[in-house]
């Protein structure tokens, strides 16, 4: 029998009008399209015709950026993809919710009623939000320092996945003869008392279709990195070269490997912006039109507040100043994985502040060229085993998403290294994520022995 080449996953990130900031300004859409139930529909069946994976929605709890100047705000991810779930047949819906502003109960209700309305298909991207801005909202007047937002993130989903097992499968009977309409010897009470919640279960919702949605982690930090090797089935990540990608996976796969899972059930999918042309020379003058709207001192003040210098340090046309960038303190807010990546890319490539302003705007790696160029490097970290997929995020949207699915995904599936037709039904399949077995079955099996 023929060995079948290994699938990369593919995920489209469905951010606002594009990665870039001013997407806006193409004109592709009316600027307030992002706020549109039907643009999201489009931008799925779109997805869905190219057999991506999943489409994924951002969150941040709070009006984040200047409004003046680039879209702010967001519906809530739920929601939309709940939308989408009941506009598409297969892809999967990957929502981000905040274990620093949810509560756990409520929040594992709303994403397993996602996993049952798509029929299998949800996944929760936990994030635990860094934004003072957020926390403001919240009662707070800065973010929670790091360590304890991973403290309280971990007991966040060891809840949460306790009360997704806490319904077994076929609890409800129906036994209309004997009048016996659940069992119940198949639902539990979870009875946690912890550091920060107390929660008593069971859930008001039945298991889902997928056991558990999948799980989505994208912490950078040793405390990220170890919750998403504990926790997560995918973790999104934001390297920018290939050696730290490669490093990055492996560090990975090792730390799943010493948390007792087979490391092969945790995929890793770096983000990955997209801008195509037929020709690199038109996929670059693609990008220089929207790039064009950003002045040289807002692409300082970009990159100055990424990395905790002082503007005044910088000049658009030199690299950055290590020497000083070495003397910074660790900040409370901000992503590691964001800020670590672009400094590798930049120290490694010898970037100018310019060059590595073009790289923060979009948040990932950027790849501008032609769809073979693309495809190229996504096989090449694929057969490398630097990712597992990507998270793809196109400058602008909707053109950015069909590009990708009309003229990227076909090159990929002749090299065979993505699928031609969904196999399964559900997300876990889609991905090759087995369904977690319920930790409470061999209790009532026993009981009924």
């Amino acid at each position: 029998m023929t060995q079948l080449k290994p699938q990369m996953s593919i995920g489209m990130n469905l951010i606002d009008l594009g990665a870039h900031p001013e997407a806006w300004r193409s004109g592709e859409v009316r600027a307030d399209a992002y706020f549109d139930p039907e643009y999201y529909r489009q931008l799925a069946r779109i997805s869905e015709e190219g057999k991506l994976d999943a489409v994924f929605i951002a969150d941040v709890p709070a009006c984040a950026g200047d409004f003046s100047k680039v879209p702010v705000g967001r519906l809530d991810p739920l929601i939309t993809l709940t939308l989408i779930a009941e506009a598409t047949k297969n892809i999967g819906v990957i929502a981000t919710a905040s274990s620093t502003y949810n509560d756990p109960y409520n929040l594992a209700r709303r994403i397993a009623s996602l996993d049952i309305v798509s029929k299998g298909r949800a996944a929760w991207n936990v994030v635990t939000t860094v934004t003072d801005v957020a926390a403001q909202n919240f009662g707070l007047t800065e973010a929670i320092l790091r360590h304890k937002r991973y403290e309280r993130a971990d007991e966040f989903i060891q809840i949460v996945k306790a009360l997704w097992d806490s319904w077994e499968d076929k609890a409800i009977i129906g036994d209309l003869h004997n009048g016996v309409f659940g069992d119940v010897n198949k639902l539990h009470a979870i009875n946690h008392q912890g550091q920060y919640f107390s929660v008593k279960g069971p859930l008001n919702v039945p298991r889902t279709p997928q056991g558990q949605p999948v799980l989505v982690q994208a912490g950078s930090s040793e405390a990220g990195k170890n919750l998403g090797a504990e926790h997560a089935d995918i973790i999104f990540t934001s390297q920018t070269t290939l050696d730290s990608a490669l490093n990055f996976y492996q560090d990975m796969k090792a730390r799943a490997t010493r948390f007792g899972r087979n490391p092969q059930h945790i995929k890793i999918m770096p983000g990955l912006c997209t801008v195509i042309g037929g020709t690199e020379a038109e996929a670059r003058q693609r990008f220089e039109d929207v790039q064009q709207h950003i002045d040289e001192q807002r692409q300082i003040l970009q990159v100055a507040m990424r990395i905790g210098l002082p503007p005044s340090e910088l000049s658009i046309d030199k690299e950055i100043p290590w020497d000083l960038l070495q003397q910074q303190p660790e900040h409370n807010s901000g992503s590691h994985g964001f800020i670590d990546a672009h400094l590798a890319l930049a120290r490694e490539r010898k970037l100018t502040v310019r060059d590595m302003a073009r790289q923060i705007l979009v948040g990932h790696r950027l790849l501008v060229g032609t769809p073979e160029q693309i495809a190229d490097s996504m096989q090449s970290w694929f057969e490398a085993g630097a990712a597992d997929g990507f998270n793809i995020i196109p400058e602008r949207m909707p053109s950015g998403v069909q590009d990708f699915v009309s003229e990227v995904v076909p090159i990929l599936q002749r090299r065979g290294v993505f699928r031609h037709e969904y196999t399964g039904t559900t997300l876990r399949e889609h991905l090759g994520v087995p369904k977690p077995k319920n930790r409470y079955s061999s209790i009532s099996d026993l009981e009924i022995a």
